[in-house]
C-alpha cells in the first residue's frame, strides 16, 4: 500500500479519536507507529517526543512532522501533518457552525464536564510511560518533580526549564566523557 496514504490514514485516525491535545495522543501514536506499523523504535519514539515537546508549535503536529519526515522526507511530513490536523479542523469547523445553537444546552454542558476527567487520565498515562522509558529511578525522580513545581508553583517559564535541562545534560555529558577518558 502507498506509504503516504497509509501514514495519512493513520494520523487522521489518531487525530479523530484524540481528545485532550497532543499529550493524550501519545498512547495512540505509540500503538500505531511503534507497535503496529513499526515505523519507529520505542527508544526513538521517546527521543521524538522530547524533541517535539522542545520545538515551538503544536506538539501533535511536531511529532507528526518528525515521523512523516523519517518515513518519506518532506512528502511524508506533509501527509502525516495534514492527517493529524484535518480532523481537528473539521471538528472545530462543525462546532463553530452549530455551537451557538447548543452552547446553553444542559446536556452538552454535562457531556463536557464528563469529558474533562477522562482527558486528565489520557494525559497522565503517557506521562507515567515517558517516566518509565526515561529510566527514572530514586536518584533521578527529583528532576521532573522540581521542574513541575518550578513551573506550577513559582510560574517559571517552561522555556527556561528546557534550556536549563539542555545545558545540564550537555555539562553532564562532557563531565561523563572526561571521566571515561581518565
Amino acid at each position: 500500500m502507498n506509504i503516504y496514504w497509509e501514514s495519512f490514514k493513520t494520523f487522521f485516525r489518531i487525530g479523530i479519536f484524540t481528545l485532550g491535545g497532543g499529550y493524550a495522543m501519545i498512547p495512540l501514536i505509540e500503538e500505531e507507529v511503534v507497535n503496529k506499523h513499526k515505523w519507529v523504535e520505542k527508544d526513538e519514539m521517546l527521543d521524538l517526543i522530547a524533541i517535539a515537546q522542545s520545538c515551538p508549535g503544536v506538539f501533535a503536529i511536531n511529532i507528526a512532522i518528525f515521523i512523516g519526515y523519517k518515513l518519506r522526507k518532506e512528502r511524508g511530513a506533509i501527509a502525516t501533518t495534514i492527517g493529524t490536523a484535518l480532523p481537528s479542523f473539521l471538528i472545530i469547523l462543525a462546532i463553530a457552525m452549530f455551537f451557538s445553537q447548543f452552547k446553553d444546552n444542559p446536556y452538552v454542558a454535562a457531556i463536557f464536564r464528563g469529558i474533562r476527567p477522562a482527558v486528565v487520565a489520557l494525559i497522565a498515562v503517557p506521562t507515567f510511560r515517558l517516566g518509565q522509558r526515561a529510566k527514572l529511578n530514586l536518584y533521578t525522580i527529583w528532576i521532573p518533580i522540581v521542574c513541575a513545581l518550578l513551573i506550577w508553583a513559582l510560574g517559571v517559564s517552561p522555556i527556561y526549564i528546557i534550556i536549563a535541562a539542555g545545558l545540564a545534560g550537555y555539562i553532564y555529558g562532557k563531565l561523563s566523557s572526561q571521566k571515561l577518558r581518565s
